[in-house]
């Protein structure tokens, strides 16, 4: 179980101290925004629509997109298209952000926690295969830190079982799987734009749907249920006949969102220089093991450097002491009451055995190599 350590309130941003994350905020974003709020439109409006399209142009072959809130919202729009209904059964990672679950509990599912693989900390194919039945109606994978989970065996099992799988991509935009962007693999895939993500929109959400017979009713459900093209039209029949909710993006948020896709490729490349100058440093400091560093048939998408070590409260200590901030950013969803009814009785071996030993370093544009080779200094000097 996780202890107590001293004095982890978030640090301040002073010059000495390098901190966890720091949003990335250009000032082509805040022109973007300044111009919008000078329009017609600040909430849902042509902005919104021309962020679905560039995105999806970028990272998602041309599939639809849909723009709403927050990637929350985008999952749990993603479970609504799905069909996902009270009563049915879903396999979803232990260790991930609750917003992954949490729509599972609004929409009486029950959920079947897969524990983790060690090595990668996304979900462990051999466990999925161990609860996959026939009352299982999706599959639900996390790409950890950025590194895509293993989409062929995941497939596999889906074709066999003709389930779909809803990739969880908050933290890989960008990333790739055997050549293929995250994004254009499975049936759903949200990407987050939250605060301290790779494009943030302050929050905000996108969730690609491969079919496109979908779209009408994800483009409904995200507006309350109404059909808001016919409603602009001046041809809606005043009707709602679906539940809906007001998970649309703002214009404002999406005028963010264009101007940080322009910026997009300098931003993942320095975060990937970053991530790369973290295992040039630590790789062979026999007390540290490096997440997501040596696969060659995908591609990390750096938005978490995660490490695990021994005595990592030490280490967390240690790092402070010198002005460092670090932490676990994520927990395991099993310790959390509200999940409570799935996990009674329910083991994760590889949860457990690296619950307290996982560490998650410093990595944010606001870095530079040198910042990198300070944290690696003060971890190579013992704890």
């Amino acid at each position: 179980m996780k202890k107590q350590v001293k004095d982890m309130s978030l640090m301040q941003d002073d010059s000495d101290n390098i901190v966890m994350f720091y949003p990335h905020v250009s000032k082509l974003a805040k022109k973007a925004v300044m111009e919008v709020l000078d329009t017609r439109w600040i909430g849902q409006g042509p902005k919104v629509k021309l962020f679905e399209e560039s995105f999806s142009n970028k990272f998602a072959s041309k599939l639809p997109a849909i723009a709403v809130g927050s990637g929350t919202d985008a999952l749990h729009l993603s479970y609504i298209l799905a069909g996902l209904k009270p009563g049915d059964e879903v396999i979803a990672p232990v260790f991930t952000c609750t917003a992954t679950n949490i729509p599972f509990l609004y929409m009486g599912i029950k959920i079947l926690f897969a524990d983790i693989d060690p090595n990668t900390m996304n979900i462990d194919v051999n466990h999925v295969n161990q609860l996959i039945n026939k009352n299982v109606k999706a599959i639900i994978c996390v790409h950890y830190g950025g590194l895509p989970c293993d989409m062929d065996e995941l497939q596999s099992i889906a074709d066999e079982w003709s389930i779909p799988i809803i990739e969880d991509a908050a933290h890989a935009v960008g990333a790739k799987y055997k050549g293929s962007a995250i994004g254009s693999i499975s049936d759903f895939t949200m990407f987050s734009f939250q605060a301290i993500k790779h494009i943030t929109t302050g929050d905000g959400g996108m969730l690609i749907v491969k079919n496109k017979e979908l779209i009408d009713k994800a483009e409904r459900v995200r507006w309350f249920g109404i059909d808001r093209k016919a409603k602009q039209a001046g041809i809606w029949e005043n009707d709602i006949t679906e539940i809906g909710y007001k998970y649309q993006m703002t214009d404002i948020a999406a005028a963010m969102g264009i101007a940080s896709l322009q910026e997009f490729d300098a931003v993942s490349s320095l975060r990937k220089k970053l991530f790369r100058a973290y295992c040039d440093e630590l790789t062979g400091y026999d007390r540290v093991k490096i997440i997501g560093n040596d696969f060659d048939d995908r591609e990390h998408a750096a938005w978490l450097f995660t490490i695990i070590v021994d005595d990592r409260y030490k280490l967390q200590e240690k790092l402070r002491e010198n002005k460092i901030e670090s932490n676990q950013v994520h927990f395991r969803n099993d310790r959390y009451s509200i999940f409570s009814d799935f996990t009674k009785g329910k083991e994760f071996p590889n949860m457990d055995q690296i619950e307290d030993k996982y560490l998650v370093l410093p990595l944010h544009t606001m870095m530079n190599e040198n910042d990198v080779r300070r944290v690696c200094s003060v971890i190579k000097s013992g704890w």
